[in-house]
């Protein structure tokens, strides 16, 4: 490797040896059964999903409302979904959330920094956006545009593939809730 400003040399042999390596996983023991490039697509996930979560927080903090967690900021998108209020079994339904006292401690938090305000359907509890929290979904929205949307799309990427990539990862969903179900009765 060269000092900022020079061009860096690559090792021809280390990049060839990189290429025969196979595919880049968190953890090869999963990678030498069947289908290694399920470990493959898994790190891609973890990656993923941990980049998308510090994204989320800080874009939120960005807009106005610090100290909320991933999943906060996730509840609060799904409530503002369509406009329309939801109930807990809403929400959890939507983010594929087993554990119901998570959301109900999220509706807390956002609660308390008067994003939420609550109503009824029939006997149960509804949740809707006040008019701030309205106005924080608005801020993240155009922080989202101008940070991530314009980032994304000036890389090139291909919206029709993104939307075949969501799609495949919403049926790979149901295969690892099956999984679960499977390896919860074992």
């Amino acid at each position: 490797m060269t000092r900022a400003g020079s061009a860096t040399k690559i090792d021809p042999a280390k990049a060839e040896a990189a290429l025969t390596l196979g595919p880049i996983v968190s953890s090869a023991h999963l990678a030498t059964g069947a289908m290694p490039v399920l470990s493959e697509l898994e790190f891609g996930l973890i990656l993923l999903d941990h980049a998308f979560e510090r994204w989320m927080v800080r874009c939120i903090a960005a807009a106005g409302v610090p100290d909320l967690s991933p999943l906060d900021v996730l509840v609060l998108h799904t409530i503002a979904h369509r406009g329309r209020a939801k109930r807990v079994a809403d929400i959890c339904l939507v983010l594929n959330i087993e554990d119901t006292h998570l959301v109900t401690y999220s509706l807390k938090k956002l609660d308390a920094h008067k994003l939420l305000v609550s109503g009824k359907r029939g006997s149960e509890k509804t949740v809707n956006l006040t008019a701030k929290g309205e106005d924080v979904v608005r801020r993240y929205r155009k922080i989202r545009e101008a940070l991530l949307v314009q980032s994304v799309k000036s890389a090139g990427m291909d919206e029709k593939r993104l939307s075949e990539i969501a799609t495949l990862m919403r049926a790979l969903s149901g295969h690892y809730d099956q999984a679960a179900r499977a390896a919860a009765s074992l």
